[in-house]
Order: C-alpha cells, then sequence, then structure tokens
C-alpha cells in the first residue's frame, strides 16, 4: 500500500496538480504577505534596522551613530569608540541596504525583503511537509494555517530578523531530515544555512543544530556523523565573529543573558503565547487529540514510521527553541518565538489532514475555529483604513513645519522620527545626555513610555517646559505607547476614539527689548 502510494505521487497528473496547488498558495500568500507594506509607519525597532541599513549605504557598514544621531536602544553599548554595530549580527542589514540601493529608503522597501522572506516560508512549509510527511491535504492545511496565522503574517512584515530567521531554519530542518541521504551535497548545503542563520540571529542557528544533533542521535544514526561534521564547520565559520564581538570588544550586560532563575517563569510565558496567538485560543489542539483518541480506539499506529521520525525532528527543534529562549532571552517576546511557527503548523496541518480522513466534520470544525479565533479582520481592517498613530503625527507634522537645523527631543519613538526626517532628535533611550533638550526648538514628551531611561527623558522634557516659553500643538494622532507592534495583542489595528492626542511643544524665540 505504501509503495503504491508512492509511486501515485510521482504521477504525472500528481505533479500537475502539485503545481497548481503551488500557484494557489502563492497567490493567497502574496496577498496577505506582499500588499501594502507601507501601512503603518515603522516602529522603534523596525526604524533601527532601517537606519543601520542606510548607514551602510553611507559607510559601508552598519555604525550605530552616523555623525548626527545615535540609533542605539540599549544606552549606547551596542557600539563602541569606532562606532561600528555589534549588538546584532549584520546579515538582516544587509539585505536591507540592497533593497534600500535599488529603491529609496522608505517604509514598503524597508518591509520588502522580509516579507519575500515570509511567503517563501509559506511555500517552503507547503513543499517540506509534501515531502517529509506524503500527505497532500495535511501539507496544504499546513501551509495555508500558517499564511493566515494572524502572529506569523506580522512577524513576515516587519522590518526586523524575524522572517529571515524563520526562512533558513525551516530550510535548515528539512535538510537536516533528510541528513541521512547519501554524499555530502546536503551536508555543505546545512552549514551555508545554519551560517546564514548565525549571521541572523545566533540562538537559532545553535537550536537548529542542537536539534538535528539530539533527533541524528536518538532517531537516525546515519546523519549522526553528517550532522557533527555541519555543526563543526559552521562553529569555524562563526568564530570570527565570536572573537570579534565577544573578545576584542565586549558585549555588555551580557550577564543579564545568564541569569537562569526565571527560566521556569519564562517557560510558562512562551507556552501561554503559543496558546493563544498562534494556536488561536487552543481550536487548532482539537485535531491532533481527536486524531490520536481515533488511533487508539481503533488500535492504529498515529502516523507511520517515517512521518513519526520527521514530525519528531520538528518537535525537537520547536522544544529546543523555546528552552534555549527561555534561558537566553531578556524577557519573553513573542516575535522570538518566530522559527517555530512554520514547524507547529506543518505538525497540525500533518494532522488536520489524518483527522480528515476519519472525522472530516471535526477537521473542518477545528480550522474553522482556528480562523474564527486568529482575528484576521484585523489584517483586512489595517490596510483598508490604517490607524493613525503617534509616529504618522509627529512626523507630519514636523515634515510641514520644521527646519532642517532644528533640534527635536522626544521621550520615545526616537528611531522612527530621525529615519523619516533626518533632524537631529536627543532622547529615547540612547542614553546621550539630556543637555540638548535646552536648546531644543521641538519638545515632545509622551503620556506613556516603556522604560524607565524613557521616563528619565519625559521628566526632562517638562522639566524644560517649565522654565521655558513653548506654543501648544495639539495633533490629530493619538499619543499611544507605539504606531505599530510585531505582537498582535498589544498591536494598535483600529482607531482609539477618546484617547489624548500626541502635544508638540514649539519654543518660542527669547524676547529681546
Amino acid at each position: 500500500m505504501r509503495a503504491g502510494r508512492r509511486s501515485a505521487l510521482r504521477s504525472p497528473l500528481v505533479r500537475a496538480s502539485d503545481r497548481s496547488i503551488a500557484l494557489g498558495i502563492a497567490a493567497l500568500a502574496g496577498l496577505v504577505l506582499l500588499t501594502r507594506l507601507d501601512r503603518p509607519m515603522l516602529w522603534q525597532d523596525e526604524a533601527q534596522t532601517a537606519l543601520l541599513a542606510r548607514s551602510i549605504l553611507e559607510f559601508g557598514v552598519p555604525v550605530g551613530f552616523d555623525g548626527l544621531n545615535s540609533y542605539s536602544q540599549e544606552l549606547g553599548v551596542e557600539y563602541g569608540e569606532d562606532r561600528i554595530w555589534r549588538w546584532h549580527p549584520w546579515l538582516p542589514f544587509y539585505l536591507v541596504a540592497a533593497t534600500f540601493a535599488v529603491f529609496e529608503a522608505d517604509t514598503a522597501p524597508a518591509r520588502l525583503p522580509f516579507a519575500l522572506c515570509g511567503f517563501a516560508t509559506v511555500l517552503l512549509a507547503w513543499a517540506a511537509g509534501r515531502d517529509l510527511f506524503r500527505d497532500r491535504l495535511g501539507a496544504v492545511a499546513g501551509a495555508v494555517l500558517l499564511c493566515l496565522s494572524l502572529s506569523f503574517v506580522v512577524l513576515s512584515r516587519q522590518s526586523r530578523y524575524y522572517a529571515l530567521a524563520t526562512l533558513l531554519s525551516l530550510a535548515g530542518l528539512w535538510i537536516g531530515a533528510r541528513l541521512d541521504r547519501s554524499g555530502w551535497t546536503r551536508t555543505l548545503a546545512l552549514v551555508a544555512v545554519a551560517s546564514l542563520l548565525f549571521h541572523t540571529q545566533a540562538v537559532y542557528a545553535a537550536a537548529l543544530l542542537l536539534a538535528i544533533l539530539v533527533h541524528a542521535a536518538l532517531l537516525n544514526r546515519r546523519a549522526l556523523r553528517p550532522a557533527l561534521a555541519a555543526t563543526a564547520a559552521t562553529t569555524v565559520f562563526a568564530l570570527p565573529w565570536i572573537v570579534w564581538v565577544g573578545l576584542e570588544t565586549g558585549v555588555p550586560g551580557i550577564a543579564r543573558f545568564l541569569d537562569w532563575r526565571d527560566t521556569p517563569l519564562q517557560l510558562a510565558h512562551y507556552a501561554e503565547m503559543l496558546f493563544d496567538p498562534v494556536l488561536a485560543s487552543g481550536a487548532l489542539l482539537a485535531a491532533p487529540v481527536v486524531l490520536a483518541f481515533e488511533r487508539m480506539r481503533r488500535r492504529e499506529s498515529l502516523f507511520d514510521a517515517e512521518s513519526r521520525r520527521h514530525a519528531t525532528l520538528l518537535v525537537l527543534h520547536v522544544a529546543i527553541t523555546i528552552l534555549l529562549l527561555a534561558l537566553l532571552s531578556p524577557l519573553p517576546y513573542l516575535r522570538y518565538l518566530a522559527p517555530v511557527l512554520p514547524p507547529l503548523f506543518m505538525l497540525l496541518g500533518l494532522a488536520i489532514g489524518g483527522l480528515f480522513r476519519i472525522r472530516p466534520l471535526v477537521a473542518g470544525l477545528a480550522v474553522a475555529l482556528a480562523l474564527a479565533f486568529g482575528s484576521l479582520d484585523d489584517l483586512v481592517r489595517e490596510r483598508s483604513a490604517p490607524v493613525t498613530g503617534p509616529i504618522t503625527g509627529i512626523v507630519a507634522f514636523l515634515a510641514d513645519r520644521a527646519e532642517a537645523r532644528d533640534r527635536v527631543a522626544i521621550a520615545y519613538g526616537d528611531l522612527p522620527v530621525k529615519f523619516y526626517t533626518g533632524l537631529r532628535v536627543v532622547g529615547g533611550l540612547t542614553g546621550e545626555s539630556l543637555d540638548e533638550v535646552e536648546s531644543a526648538r521641538w519638545l515632545i514628551p509622551r503620556r506613556r513610555v516603556p522604560a524607565a531611561r524613557s521616563r528619565d527623558v519625559n521628566a526632562a522634557l517638562r522639566a524644560a517646559l517649565a522654565a521655558g516659553d513653548f506654543r501648544r500643538h495639539v495633533l490629530d494622532a493619538p499619543d499611544l505607547p507605539f504606531e505599530s507592534r510585531e505582537d498582535p495583542r498589544v498591536r494598535p489595528f483600529r482607531a482609539h476614539g477618546g484617547r489624548p492626542p500626541v502635544i508638540i511643544w514649539e519654543r518660542l524665540p527669547e524676547k529681546t527689548e
């Protein structure tokens, strides 16, 4: 039966059908991921990526201070006296710099390379699921649910490393699952993917290689030798960066990443994040639970041996990634879970495909509930009626009123203002002296700020306002903490009526007698 099924899968009719399915998935992914990338404006983290990418076009390498503004969010520890950026790996910045070299440096071009990574991830999830599990329906279900996942879509449309890390992680898993086949081609491919992943975000490279090593040692001994070779080679290629960052300059504050006392609490937070925004309040869990019950009732195996082996690799990757994040991440953020989303949805798709053949109504209900809880209407609303957020209002006001020589002092949101206006901006989380507040023409205190340092800047702005003569400008934009965020739970998808507006204070010229 198994041989006959595989033979059928290779027929020209099936290949033509697969092409049609791929085109349909590509059309859906393109509609969801690649449209209206200009909305909303970049928020703080995205603007940092865009600013560093733009600095590459000027200096050849990402610099944290361009001679006018600092791009720091860690009180200046991300770069040294040479101003070269050392806080993050550089590959995402060069990706955006390449886009800026073709298009102008703006919102949509800043997001385009990562949205394309998200688009490719959806297709790769379908192709990998099709190959590893030999289940056409399950592969389609997994890819479509991934594409319609609000968390995945929002993360993929951020000008940040998340979508690139997700694509490379999934590619590495697919290669790792087939590492037991003869020849060194797959080993070299894994080295290339893992090395690119290291220069995107190192912890994900470690999670990928660890998952493949553990899986090979437990279930796929033929893959152990090439897995060890790939890990060794990737480590050798990573050493120059590790030495340069770690030994030459050090990473200030590294001790906070080694404080593991909060690991159990972090694990609980990450589990909650997966349950609610990713699994649509657990609705998708109905498929694997019911499928397992039905298989046990019929005394059948849940999946065939090959599918179980490949599924175990995906489960290991999810578990190891979450464990490393709980150990090493300073705070639990949904964005850190981006690379585990495709494996999770591939596994859910496999369960839905299996359940559909036994209980099609239950499988359909699980999918319907997941889509109902997924809040995709938020994405539709955001593109058809975009929210005017604080950054939109501030940037439009300064573009109309400010002059090139003006200084702006702002409590939070400094990086987008720097990117869009090109003005000298002080405040935020740069750690720079606040002496320039006394000479800034435009002062922008914020109603709510996310960090203690921002509150210090707010206090300095209010002190300057009390001591000087200013004109008050009330903007038609709510003073929300963020213009947009990578977490759907705190992202402002709809207009917030009744919220206090952003207020910009203009310093008046000193009166002369």
